[in-house]
């Protein structure tokens, strides 16, 4: 017989946890088309390997951040802003797949270490939503301060004639800015400045080691 219950603090744990499993070692599907209409030029050995590096990095934070809105949403006290991190989590899908596609059209593998900065950004998000709204609102705003900054950099690093990866990028780019605006309209609040230094040194600890591993 069906039920109508409500779900419980375990039903979401369970949920939470099976959704970081599926994010790490399952194929997602993407709701959007892929943004990369350009055909692929013809890049050099070395030009296809340090965009494979680039888009490696991308897709490792791709992880994290499925990993991140996960854990926010398990912890929220309010539904309502579980129900937000949970549809940016979807949202964060599509670029998983795209980055996930590049890699493979490159050549190039994912990170080694995906299953470790997973639980590392689960373990992250958790606290941020144990703090309340106005701060697990403000987290997302400020990671995806750090992530807009990060992809710019990636637009100026990838090469220039991989014009495929760049409109990956490009769309990412867009999509970060606008769950960042959307988080600050909703009321997130300005993070201490000792929390913000701590997540751009676990941001940066993440994309130099997965630009390698």
């Amino acid at each position: 017989m069906h039920s109508d219950r409500k779900l419980t603090a375990a039903d979401r744990a369970i949920a939470a946890v099976g959704q970081l499993l599926s994010t790490v070692a399952a194929p997602a599907v993407a709701a959007r088309p892929f943004p990369g209409r350009a055909k692929d030029e013809n890049l050099s050995e070395s030009e296809r390997l340090r965009a494979g590096r680039y888009m490696r990095v991308n897709h490792t934070g791709e992880i994290c951040a499925q990993s991140l809105y996960a854990a926010q949403g398990l912890t929220a006290r309010d539904p309502a802003i579980a129900q937000q991190m949970q549809q940016a989590a979807r949202e964060e899908t599509d670029h998983l797949v795209w980055c996930e596609r590049r890699l493979n059209e490159l050549g190039a593998r994912k990170s080694l270490l995906n299953p470790l900065w997973g639980i590392g950004a689960f373990a992250m998000g958790g606290i941020a939503g144990l703090a309340g709204a106005k701060w697990n609102l403000g987290f997302v705003a400020e990671t995806e301060r750090q992530v807009e900054r990060h992809l710019d950099s990636h637009m100026n690093k990838l090469p220039s004639a991989d014009k495929r990866s760049r409109e990956v990028v490009a769309q990412m780019r867009e999509d970060e800015i606008q769950h960042g605006a959307a988080a600050r309209a909703a009321g997130g609040a300005e993070l201490p400045r000792p929390v913000r230094a701590m997540m751009k040194l676990s941001a940066r600890a993440m994309t130099s080691v997965s630009h390698w591993i």
